[in-house]
């Protein structure tokens, strides 16, 4: 009788440690998560203004080539319009929807 009360003491001694041990380690990768979501949050501001400023920059550029095309009687100026507005609208939306997604 003696070895099995034993027996299930160390069993159970073992048992305790071990959720102990899963206990912390839970609350380690926990904090862990914490941090790469902190992290992550950091970057999407920097990222998104990043974003829209190469949207203006594509723009701005697409403009002066739209009007190069325009000026010199290009038929192809509505196909360079409708690339240049779809560009700079989607790189505009990229950035909002970061913001937003993040947030």
């Amino acid at each position: 009788m003696k070895t099995i009360h034993r027996s299930f003491q160390k069993a159970s001694a073992f048992v305790l440690l071990f959720l102990l041990w899963i206990s912390q380690s839970v609350a380690q990768s926990s904090a862990g998560i914490d941090q790469a979501t902190a992290e992550v949050n950091s970057y999407v501001d920097p990222i998104s203004n990043l974003i829209i400023a190469i949207g203006a920059v594509v723009g701005l550029i697409g403009g002066v080539r739209v009007y190069i095309k325009w000026q010199s009687g290009d038929q192809d100026t509505q196909k360079a319009i409708m690339g240049w507005f779809g560009a700079c609208l989607f790189l505009v939306l990229v950035g909002v929807v970061i913001k937003a997604f993040f947030a």
